[in-house]
């Protein structure tokens, strides 16, 4: 199974594209999408959704695992951020992808065990799981490569529920 998880922003879309070989996990790419600051919200936006639609044309995801928000005291910011997570969900859907939303806490207890982990705890933690040589930088690079980690989880733990439930 390919997983690709995405930590979404206006400036900065993290996104981490894994391969779920059996109990192993396989880094494929792992990057970010950037925009320019002080351009219109609404090219932004354009930005991110175009290249999000590329990178699932050439990575082929089997699942799209994405950040649930969390209240934000800058409402502004939510909101932006609020809006590029939608037209990454939408590039998703309109591809056929399935969707899995993670809140930060989710994402925390299923990459290091604790979901009040710090975030260098999950970094290195990633850093361990993908056997990488550095934690993936920026910061919302290795927050993607966690969201795909926690979905990847997550589908073995549905996968184990739904073998126990067959007759």
């Amino acid at each position: 199974m390919r997983i690709m998880g995405i930590d979404p922003g206006i400036a900065i879309v993290g996104f981490g594209v894994i391969d779920k070989q059996g109990s192993r996990l396989v880094p494929v790419q792992y990057g970010c999408i950037q925009t320019e600051a002080h351009t219109d919200s609404a090219l932004r936006l354009k930005t991110v959704y175009d290249s999000m639609v590329q990178l699932i044309d050439k990575y082929k995801p089997d699942a799209v695992a994405i950040e649930k928000l969390f209240f934000n005291r800058n409402v502004t910011t939510a909101m932006t951020v609020s809006q590029a997570r939608g037209v990454l969900i939408l590039a998703a859907v309109q591809k056929g992808l399935e969707i899995g939303e993670y809140t930060p806490l989710q994402v925390k207890q299923a990459v290091v065990g604790y979901g009040k982990a710090e975030k260098k705890q999950v970094q290195e933690m990633v850093k361990l799981f993908l056997h990488l040589s550095a934690v993936p930088k920026p910061d919302d690079v290795a927050d993607a490569l966690a969201i795909a980690i926690c979905h990847a989880h997550s589908a073995v733990l549905l996968q184990k529920i739904n073998e126990v439930r067959k007759p």
